[in-house]
């Protein structure tokens, strides 16, 4: 029986909650990742970090993270801490590893075909068992990529674990537009707009100024830049396309979802309990407490909440 999170006192809210952990808590490795960049199908690159040693000799877990974050977040770093039994792919998505990409394509929520180029190098080069985790947009993809595949995942794919999903996007976006939510989408706009004026200096045509003049929210960028630049209508459109809610009951590997009912960036069409309880693959553990990939723990003794929990279903039979 795994135990409820509990936060400490001095975390009273989802907003403290996912705040403390992102800006204060450092994770120590002891051992530096090994950088490769790899080319993708389409002539980009991708940084992949990794850790450990012979993929064939031990089990492989590999961590997507979040909207405009990257493989050393401490979220990402701390579970490849936490698991360091096994070996570890932590990747960066296009212009997230402190480069931008070279085509004009970014990244987003339904981008499964990197993940899959992941997971496919990954089985090239040896690795037999794998587990995936995913943080965020990182869960998004990863509980996407598994209804992807139906009946017929790769066999080397064991379990896999997503936290503090936006499984609904479109609500999810609703949400984040509130009022209060205004520092985190406010910091988000700022990372993201910088990288479209980056990205407009090399395909003027496709992103204009005025494009980018345009944009003042969130889901204004996703309806002038995300929706547009990856094939989708706009940002509703992309967002319907995306959510990974509509991919949970063809998932074919067990997979465990976390969410926080107090996390500020999740909609209530986040927490489908009734729904997922229908499913025999998917497991919801809805916590109460947590943030946005926050589960900092009251008796803190080096890992989250979130960490511990994610050995203990790696571990659990099935």
């Amino acid at each position: 029986m795994v135990e409820n999170y509990t936060p400490p006192l001095w975390l009273p809210d989802g907003h403290t909650q996912s705040i403390y952990p992102s800006v204060f808590r450092k994770v120590i490795l002891s051992e530096t990742p090994r950088r490769e960049r790899v080319t993708t199908p389409d002539q980009d690159f991708l940084d992949i970090d990794w850790y450990g040693g012979e993929l064939s000799e031990r089990p492989l877990l590999i961590v997507s993270h979040g909207l405009e974050g990257s493989s050393d977040r401490q979220y990402v770093t701390g579970l490849i801490h936490k698991l360091k039994g096994m070996n570890a792919l932590a990747w960066n998505y296009r212009s997230c590893s402190g480069e931008p990409n070279k085509n004009l394509r970014f990244y987003h929520s339904g981008a499964t075909d990197d993940l899959d180029f992941i997971i496919k190098l990954a089985i090239e080069r040896g690795a037999k068992d794998i587990y995936l985790a995913g943080f965020s947009l990182g869960g998004n993809l990863t509980l996407k990529w598994l209804g992807e595949q139906g009946k017929n995942p790769p066999q080397m794919i064991r379990k896999a674990v997503a936290f503090s999903v936006p499984l609904h996007l479109s609500s999810s976006s609703k949400q984040l537009a509130k009022r209060e939510n205004r520092l985190y989408t406010h910091r988000f706009l700022q990372t993201l707009i910088k990288k479209v004026k980056e990205k407009s200096a090399r395909y003027p045509q496709d992103i204009t100024v005025e494009m980018i003049d345009s944009i003042k929210s969130l889901v204004d960028f996703d309806d002038v830049i995300t929706g547009p630049l990856h094939g989708f209508k706009d940002g509703e459109d992309y967002y319907e396309k995306s959510s990974s809610l509509y991919f949970l009951d063809q998932i074919n590997v067990p997979t465990l979802i976390v969410n926080a009912k107090n996390d500020p960036f999740l909609s209530a069409e986040c927490i489908p309990e009734s729904f997922v309880k229908t499913l025999d693959f998917v497991q919801l553990d809805a916590q109460e407490k947590g943030g946005h990939c926050g589960f900092y723990p009251k008796n803190y003794q080096g890992y989250t909440w979130s960490e511990n929990r994610a050995e203990t279903w790696f571990k659990k039979s099935v």
